[in-house]
């Protein structure tokens, strides 16, 4: 059986452009409340996130949660950063049958996200 995955893709709505180079980590919460890393890293220029997890690596059915670093992404790349309003965003999400694909799309700005599971 071949897992399904899990993908990003962020764009920053307010400026028009991708989320390159933001910080984004994959977590599947455990039943005992452990924490298992899936995936660690930055989104590529074109706003997704390259990681063998998008084509199921690791992918089980549970309780997962992405955390997405808008702070630091806004710090990075904004010629006046706004002042600090989003840090760290955690979306906790259930994949009921890994042999699906679970497609994460976020929109945001500075003081806010929509966040969703797309097609």
């Amino acid at each position: 059986m071949t897992a399904g995955g899990i993908s990003i893709h962020a764009v920053d709505v307010a400026h028009g452009r991708p989320g390159t180079g933001m910080r984004v980590e994959i977590h599947r919460l455990l039943p005992d409340g452990e924490r298992r890393v899936l995936a660690d890293g930055v989104l590529g220029a074109d706003g997704a996130l390259d990681h063998p997890v998008k084509t199921g690596e690791g992918v089980e059915a549970g309780v997962h949660e992405v955390l997405f670093h808008l702070g630091a992404f806004f710090a990075r790349t904004a010629e006046r950063p706004p002042p600090p309003f989003l840090e760290v965003v955690p979306f906790r999400f259930r994949v009921f049958d890994a042999t699906l694909h679970y497609h994460l799309p976020i929109k945001f700005t500075p003081w806010g996200f929509s966040l969703y599971r797309g097609a």
